[in-house]
């Protein structure tokens, strides 16, 4: 409504500009003067009116939307997709840390079996030269040196079944 107002005293003022310009033409002395200063005031009035209606509907908009984003509903919406968030962030949070868990446990049963596999290859080397020394005067210098290389040979590769195979051979050789 205050639209069409302003826009009704801008027409108006638009018509007394042109009638100011007529009067001009017409080479009335005070009138065309009064007639544009009324014309320029309607005028200003009308953009004023325009800009206090478009400030009004601005703030009238704003406060709408203050009191929707401040009203309970979307308070109670905003908590919920909060709560959503977070349990999603938790979800990821357990994926990623279990697999980080699970990452360190194979890491740390990878180390252990390393080390136990060197404590049992080293046990089994000293088993071997133990047995290397009981059966030596059996063996030729030759053949015992032979041996001795092999086991430390398979020991210091880390090779069992090396050390298993050299321990038949020596029990075979023991035998003959």
């Amino acid at each position: 409504m205050l639209i069409k107002f302003s826009l009704s005293l801008i027409g108006c003022a638009l018509a007394l500009f042109v009638s100011a310009d007529v009067l001009l033409s017409l080479s009335l002395s005070d009138t065309p003067e009064r007639v544009t200063f009324i014309g320029q005031v309607m005028l200003l009035g009308a953009f004023m009116l325009l800009s206090a209606t478009g400030l009004l509907l601005a703030a009238k908009r704003i406060l709408r939307a203050c009191l929707d984003f401040f009203s309970a509903g979307q308070r109670s919406q905003r908590r919920l997709l909060f709560i959503q968030h977070r349990q999603d962030q938790l979800r990821r949070l357990v994926h990623f840390q279990t697999a980080q868990i699970n990452y360190f446990n194979e890491t740390r049963r990878k180390r252990l079996l390393i080390a136990n596999n060197r404590k049992h290859i080293k046990a089994l080397s000293n088993a071997i030269t133990d047995e290397l020394l009981s059966i030596k005067p059996q063996l030729s210098k030759a053949a015992f040196q032979q041996l001795q290389q092999e086991n430390s040979h398979y020991r210091n590769r880390l090779d069992g079944e090396g050390l298993l195979k050299l321990q038949q051979k020596m029990a075979a050789s023991a035998k003959s």
